[in-house]
């Protein structure tokens, strides 16, 4: 029997033959970490194929229930094939625990959690089993991104409710909370309390400011936040206020994706340590980090971020949107030479457009005349004349129209589901797809079951 651990974490083990295959019969995993037994034996679970972890340890199996392990190491995820990347062969996979908004008082909450429930959805599709705390009487505002949870009614302000969570966290691997600094601490469910009980336990923490600073504790939203990274100054018209770009930048970008990819790099970091940690992911944080490119960008009348200007700034007429005859838009994008020669060709612009594309001085002018040019056909006519080529150009598409573009179509963009349209989960896994899955009112009972060892 070939034992792969993770130091700390709930892993795998498998049974080879002196060829290395894969053997029938029952596979096992355990919490456990470098130089302890195995505790809490969970059967009927599967790892990754041959070679993917590093550190085997080969050990007589003493008895059901204990192994001796002097060092392991092993990927966090194990895969039955086609149930997810976090997922066992009993369709469970790695453990969330996501505390709502609405399960504590209106007080301690800096903003709404839309960020939170984006990252639940993205680890619930690709087979993480997450549990979410609410209040009791909750109703799931958006179907879409609050699907595949578990959900649970809780006081957190009762004994009773906050021993629960405490149960729920000590079997997790992750908790992702986005209350206001030190509430979670006062509720007795800090960083200090809960690793305390449970090592490994990664502890995400995704608020607007960050959890110090003169700002932590003050409220805001996405545009208050991307205000201070230099990211909101740089977006509108010359000469016009910012313009707001919904919650994208903020919340779901610098928010996010960047703590997904916090928890990931601690799951990861885990399998060698042992041990969990905190990821204060910072809305702040995220937005300044997407900026680098600008930052680090020598300052020209081409590479810029003052609002309005630039090649990315809606200053080139060759990297902007324009209106259509029937009043319906359309984006170019044709930055280099020879896909903005095709640009005119296949548009049979103005040939005077031909010279000089990368001089700034002479964008507002070549941007009336591509105007006037795009203002004499139809956003279906340029699509039939532009779309596809090698000139740069997409239809501007409202949301509620995207599943019926011919390409979002082909991919699978959206899914239909339960009577509903939903976003496809993304990125795409060619061995381990992720799937769309229902919400369900049983977040009791799968707590249950992680205190059972199942």
């Amino acid at each position: 029997l070939s034992i792969a651990l993770g130091a700390g974490g709930r892993f795998v083990a498998r049974t080879f033959d002196t060829n290395q295959k894969q053997m029938p019969g029952v596979l096992k995993a355990a919490h456990a970490h470098k130089g302890a037994s195995f505790v809490e034996i969970i059967q009927n679970c599967i790892v990754y194929n041959d070679g993917v972890f590093d550190g085997w340890t080969d050990k007589k199996v003493v008895n059901d229930n204990s192994i001796t392990v002097e060092h392991g190491k092993a990927l966090i995820f194990g895969s039955d094939g086609n149930k997810g990347i976090a997922k066992s062969e009993d369709g469970f996979g790695i453990r969330v625990v996501t505390i709502g908004e609405d399960g504590i008082s209106d007080e301690d909450v800096l903003i709404h959690d839309e960020k939170n429930k984006m990252l639940a959805m993205m680890l619930a599709d690709m087979g993480a089993e997450v549990v979410r705390i609410e209040r009791s009487g909750h109703q799931p505002m958006n179907p879409v991104v609050e699907r595949a949870r578990h959900r649970v009614a809780v006081d957190l302000k009762s004994e009773d409710g906050r021993a629960f969570v405490k149960t729920a966290l000590k079997h997790a691997d992750v908790l992702i909370e986005g209350f206001r600094p030190g509430v979670m601490e006062r509720l007795g469910l800090g960083p200090d309390d809960l690793l305390s009980a449970n090592p490994a336990l990664i502890y995400a923490r995704m608020t607007g400011w960050g959890q110090d600073g003169p700002l932590a504790q003050a409220a805001g939203h996405d545009l208050n936040y991307i205000a201070i990274t230099g990211a909101l100054d740089a977006i509108g018209k010359r000469g016009e206020l910012p313009v707001p770009p919904q919650n994208l930048v903020g919340d779901f970008g610098g928010g996010s994706m960047y703590c997904a990819m916090g928890i990931l790099a601690a799951l990861f970091e885990r399998t060698s340590s042992g041990k969990g940690q905190v990821v204060d992911a910072a809305i702040v944080d995220g937005v300044t980090s997407l900026m680098s490119f600008f930052y680090g960008q020598p300052h020209s009348a081409l590479r810029t971020v003052d609002r309005g200007a630039g090649l990315l700034g809606g200053a080139a007429h060759f990297y902007r949107c324009y209106t259509c005859r029937d009043g319906k838009e359309i984006s170019v994008g044709a930055i280099e030479p020879q896909f903005y020669a095709e640009l005119l060709q296949r548009a049979d612009a103005p040939a005077h457009l031909r010279e000089a594309q990368m001089d700034p001085s002479k964008w507002d002018s070549y941007a009336e005349d591509l105007a006037d040019l795009f203002a004499t056909k139809t956003q279906d006519e340029w699509c039939e004349l532009l779309e596809g080529t090698d000139a740069c150009f997409a239809p501007v598409v409202p949301l509620d129209h995207a599943k019926d573009h011919p390409h979002m179509k082909a991919r699978g963009a959206f899914v239909e589901h339960g009577g509903r349209w939903h976003t496809a989960p993304a990125p795409r896994f060619d061995r381990t797809p992720a799937t769309i899955r229902d919400s369900v009112q049983d977040g009791d009972a799968v707590v249950a079951r992680w205190s059972e060892g199942g």
